[in-house]
């Protein structure tokens, strides 16, 4: 075993077991708010699906990929494959859409009562919680069919005519059709994105505003920094910041491993390592917050 992939092992090993336990504790978190009667809010709610996508990213992409690195790749047959590979998928999907509309309901929230958005606030939770709703079933409609690519080793497969991806295998297209579904599958995390980024922009000029006019206003006692709406403004922006910061390098990664007609398995592993990141780290950053 090269030295590389001892520590790609040990990054991965890190990942899954302090996301796991970041994860699981806002789960424990949030059944002891729940029995305890406390009424959430809807960016609790959002959030209860972001934790969902973590775990399936954690466990149908940390854990196998980890399990490979370490030296045992024939542990998953053709189903477990299948199901890994589209269940992280879905995974990925809603935990793009989750950040996104996070991002959105918040925009919305702290938008000037002057704004035009002023009268989707009282509508934007039934708004955003069939969307989020909606994602789910999209997600799982835009990734059915990509298992149907998706095999496990085996003695006798012609290796020629497919992709190694560590642990399981995928068959081989032309270059065009392989471009095809890459943008396919990117177009929908495309749109997420650039609602993320406009909302996230939108929330910090607002935020830049109220900054300037509460300067002007020497003698108000009232302060926007130490309003719930103030932190909670802070705390997605820092989530979407570090969110779109790994997504991109995950995004550019995955792009060029599906492009490719041979992945390196040095790059393959590192997607890995850059995909299992923001499930890992997300938790943390909402409990600090």
């Amino acid at each position: 075993m090269r030295v590389s992939d001892i520590i790609i092992g040990v990054i991965l090993l890190s990942q899954t077991t302090v996301g796991a336990l970041g994860n699981t504790f806002l789960v424990y978190h949030y059944l002891l708010l729940y029995f305890k009667g406390c009424k959430l809010k809807f960016t609790d709610w959002i959030l209860q699906h972001l934790i969902v996508a973590n775990f399936l990213t954690l466990l149908c992409r940390g854990v196998p990929s980890m399990v490979s690195v370490f030296g045992l790749q024939d542990f998953l047959n053709d189903f477990g494959c299948k199901l890994t590979f589209c269940l992280h998928r879905i995974g990925r999907g809603m935990s793009i859409s989750s950040t996104c509309f996070l991002s959105v309901f918040q925009a919305i929230t702290i938008s000037p009562k002057v704004s035009r958005w002023t009268q989707l606030k009282a509508k934007s939770p039934i708004f955003i919680a069939s969307a989020v709703y909606m994602s789910w079933i999209l997600s799982v409609i835009v990734n059915i069919a990509f298992p149907m690519y998706m095999t496990a080793r085996g003695k006798n497969l012609n290796i020629t005519s497919l992709k190694n991806f560590e642990y399981c295998f995928s068959i081989r297209h032309s270059s065009a059709l392989d471009i095809f579904y890459a943008v396919l599958h990117s177009t929908p995390d495309a749109m997420f994105m650039l609602m993320m980024l406009w909302s996230s922009g939108y929330m910090v000029c607002i935020l830049y505003r109220h900054k300037k006019r509460m300067k002007r206003i020497h003698k108000s006692n009232f302060s926007f920094r130490s309003s719930p709406e103030f932190r909670a403004t802070k705390a997605i922006l820092f989530l979407v910041s570090t969110f779109v910061f790994f997504y991109t390098i995950s995004c550019i990664l995955q792009t060029n491993n599906s492009i490719m007609f041979n992945p390196d398995s040095f790059m393959v592993k590192l997607s890995s390592v850059f995909s299992a990141c923001f499930p890992a780290v997300s938790p943390f950053l909402v409990i600090t917050h």
